[in-house]
Order: C-alpha cells, then structure tokens, then sequence
C-alpha cells in the first residue's frame, strides 16, 4: 500500500540527546534507547470515515517521537497499518449502500491528503491488513497446531486465542481481570459468548457470515482476520519483535495492544513484543471525547477546506501535552494562528535573538516525554525577544538567528514557517464550501459528518484507529 510524500526534513547543527517517554506497561517515563535504527510500529485507521482531531492528535505525537530520534542521529523504521476490513467499514458501508473497498481507498485517500498537510514524515512500511490475510492464516495455523488457539463447536468456523495458555497475559496494560472484561466488553470483544474457554479469549478468525467478504483461512475455512492479529502479522513481518516503541491512542491500551502482545509472543515463543507502550490521550469537544456514535467529530479536512493552515491545526494539537487528555475549542484554534503568525513574523526577520539557546531547550524539552507545550513556550519567548530587539538575557542580535530557529521549528515540531508550507488548506471549493462556525470549534453538521453509525453497531475506538 502506498504511504504519503516525505517533507524535507532540515539538518540542525550537532545532534539531540536520547529520547524518554511514558512506557504504558512500566508505568514510568523510561530510555528508549534504540539501536543505530530505531523501529516504531503505530496503529493505523480503519477507513470508512474523515480523519478527525483525535486521529491527528495521535500522528503527530509520534511524529514528534520520529523526528527527535532523527534529530538524536538515529534511522528510522516506521510501521503503520491499515485495518481495511473491519465490521465498523462494512456497517458504513453497508448503510451507504456503497462497495466496502471504494470506500477504503477513498478515505484512505483522504488520510493520505491530511497526513501530507500536517507533514506528518511517512511510514516506511504502510499495509493494509487484507494485503496481509496469507501471513495473518499461516499464524493462525501455527497457533492452532502448538494447541495455542481452538475452533469454537458452534459451527461458524470462528477460531479463538486460549489466553489461559499466554503467560504475562496483561502484563502491557496491567489491568485487573474486571477491568479488562469491561473494556473488551465496550470495545468489540465478546466476553459472554458461549463456547469459549475463558470471558477474555479473542478471535483470530471470524467464519464466514452471508453478506460479508471472506479469504480462505485457516484449513481451508473461509473468513477474515480477527482484529488484533492483524497488528501482530504486519509487526513481525516488517520490524521483528522487540521494536522500540509500540504506538496508538490510549484505547488502544486494552484489549488491542494487549492482544497483538499476546499473539505475538506466542507465535514466537520470545518476550517482549515491544519495550515500550506509547499511548496517546483523548481530544474532546463540549466536555466529551469526540467519536463518530456520538457525532462530536472535527474533521481535519474540513478546517483545511475552510482555508484553515494546517501548521495552525498542528500547532493547536502540540499546544497540550500528548498525554493529557484536551479539548479542542474555537478558541485552540485561534490561539495557534495567532501563535503562527507571530512566529512566521519573527523568522522573516533579517536577525533575531540568539538562536543556540532555543536549540538546545527544545531539545531538552521534547526528548522528555514529549513536552511539546513547554517546547512551543521557548519559540514564543524567542519570537517575542526578535520582534522586540534583542534577547531577554541583554543578548544581541544575530543574522543567522531567524534560519536557525525556522529549521529548529520544522525539523523538531514539524511546524514549516516558510510561505511555502501555507499550500496546505484545500480550496474552500475542493471540500464543499466555505468552513462554518461549527467546523472551527465544534461538530460538524450531518451531511459534512455523512452521519453516525447507528448505535447497535460495534464502534471501535477512535482515538487512533488500529
């Protein structure tokens, strides 16, 4: 599956220090430490809506994880997938009366366009998981024939994970059994079906049903994968076991992340899976987390339909701190262009305040955890500093200042404060019409929306997408 177009990535003098984050299964901020390529693998959407300020949220926090440890002097190896068949695209599909796969690659389409206008860097290895059901079948069938997995007699060709046979199981969300049941509950697992073996056993393979697309499977049973050995196939297959940073919302924490945790380190009999579990928060409107059941979402490619800067969008997002849960307001909004016009003020200038010290703070910064609202506190000390004459401390002004400091805020924030980075924001023509007040800091109204799924149908969380 094709990936997106890379932005130019600026160098900057000399290299960053290591990166710490919040490692989920540790609960504590810890050394990520990577090889001379670091491996990231982050969950991906599953297309059959927009991308909204929640999905953004979460891409940008990794791409912050990316460029720093490119800043550090690392390669990179990013891995995103693609959940392109999941019961949330055939219910969509299926209301709109439209082809399950048209409507992928449309929306996956428009991920692509978004991820481009944010400069979000590209994964290296981007797949889809139906490109991927051969590999997904072959693990399924090593799990059944190490008695690792089961059939369930009921007829339906289901194939289930025995997780009573998964030692450390909850180890990387480290619930209690009660918590992890209600989770599994509210997001797509089945803890009361009858036949299985225990509550929390999840599916590797869903039989064939009428209506629904199939591959064939495990013994030659028709069906599809289930969700979280998806994740587990396109891991191993691209970046190995033990990578250094396993991604997605904090959602995914349970059950997606503990499962392809699970189905990974029993397909290879080795632990861990990944050494550390990066989680993202929640963005909200009105007090709420936006999800499409409660129709509260803000599409990226609607405010860029409006003529909104995507910088201005990208800087709202890292104005809070990736693990803080947030709203998104109006007012974000506003605040980040004004921020935005500021700073493009300031590097347009012939000289500005001393540029090394800013160098090294938003180093500092973001390689602790991330703290991308204390890195963007520096840009708008200097910012003010240049726009005012001279540095805070009594320093002079220097020439080489203003390109230093617009290539320190591109390379590390991702933030471009040159002209050329405004192409972003679609032609108000190109996504149906000028932006409403709704679309700036509130739900978007049903026929922009295309409307919510009906509330009997399985929502997955939408904070990343997995």
């Amino acid at each position: 599956m094709l990936s997106w177009p890379a932005p130019l990535l600026p160098t900057l003098p000399g290299t960053g220090p290591a990166l710490r984050v919040h490692d989920t299964a540790r609960g504590e901020v810890v050394d990520t430490s990577p090889g001379q390529t670091a491996r990231m693998y982050v969950c991906g959407i599953t297309p059959y809506d927009a991308t909204h300020l929640g999905h953004a949220a979460t891409y940008l926090a990794f791409d912050l994880i990316n460029r720093v440890w490119r800043d550090a002097g690392h390669a990179v190896h990013y891995v995103q997938n693609v959940t392109d068949i999941d019961d949330p695209l055939l219910e969509r599909a299926d209301r709109d009366n439209e082809d399950w796969v048209v409507l992928a690659m449309r929306e996956t389409a428009l991920f692509r366009e978004d991820m481009t206008a944010l400069r979000v860097l590209p994964p290296e290895d981007y797949v889809g998981a139906v490109e991927s059901i051969p590999r997904i079948v072959a693990h399924v069938e090593d799990l059944l024939a190490e008695g690792l997995a089961y059939v369930l007699d009921d007829g339906t060709g289901d194939i289930y994970h025995d997780v009573a046979r998964a030692p450390g199981f909850g180890g990387e969300s480290r619930y209690d059994e009660a918590t992890m049941l209600k989770f599994f509950a509210e997001r797509g697992g089945d803890p009361d079906r009858p036949g299985k073996r225990q509550p929390l056993d999840p599916m590797l393979w869903r039989g064939e049903r009428p209506g629904e697309p199939s591959w064939p499977g495990p013994g030659g049973t028709e069906g599809r994968p289930g969700w979280h050995i998806e994740c587990a196939t396109i891991a191993l297959d691209t970046i190995g076991m033990g990578f250094d940073v396993q991604g997605g919302g904090s959602d995914l924490v349970f059950p997606h992340h503990e499962y392809s945790a699970v189905h990974a380190e029993a397909l290879t009999a080795t632990k861990p899976f990944a050494r550390a579990y990066v989680h993202s928060a929640m963005i909200g409107l009105d007090g709420e987390k936006m999800s499409k059941s409660r129709g509260n979402l803000v599409f990226v490619s609607k405010l860029r339909g409006g003529g909104v800067d995507p910088m201005a969008i990208r800087l709202a997002l890292l104005s809070g701190h990736y693990r803080t849960d947030r709203a998104w307001t109006a007012d974000l909004l506003s605040e980040a262009e004004t921020r935005l016009a500021t700073w493009r003020r300031a590097v347009a200038l012939d000289a500005g305040a001393p540029a090394a010290p800013l160098l090294v703070g938003l180093r500092e910064r973001l390689t602790d955890d991330l703290n991308s609202p204390g890195a963007i506190a520096l840009v708008d000390a200097w910012a003010a500093a240049t726009l005012a004459g001279g540095s805070d401390d009594g320093g002079g002004m220097e020439d080489e200042a203003p390109r230093i400091v617009s290539d320190a805020v591109d390379a590390l924030l991702g933030v471009a404060l040159d002209s050329s980075a405004r192409g972003g924001a679609l032609d108000s023509s190109a996504r149906g019409g000028a932006l409403d007040s709704s679309a700036r800091g509130g739900a978007l109204d049903s026929s922009a929306r295309g409307g919510a799924l009906d509330s009997g149908a399985r929502e997955k969380p939408v904070g990343n997408g997995g």
